[in-house]
């Protein structure tokens, strides 16, 4: 007698998980881009305001969503 199959799983897309998180309600976070060399020329201001995370635009969230849950 042999097992039953199991369903296959979903994977997740690995470069998303390690680039984006999702918030308790839901929306996905994400860092900003440009301040990983040639900051010199970058004003103080503006490399203090690439520190911070901000939420990707709503577009683009369910395609990131489904990156992460592996659907």
């Amino acid at each position: 007698m042999r097992k039953p199959k199991a369903k296959l799983k979903h994977k997740s897309k690995r470069g998303a998980v390690k680039r984006f998180k999702l918030t308790a309600s839901g929306k996905v976070k994400r860092g900003h881009s440009g301040k990983r060399h040639i900051l010199t020329k970058k004003n103080a201001g503006r490399k203090r305001g690439l520190r911070k995370s901000t939420l990707v635009s709503k577009q683009e969230t369910p395609s990131v969503r489904a990156m992460l849950l592996g659907l």
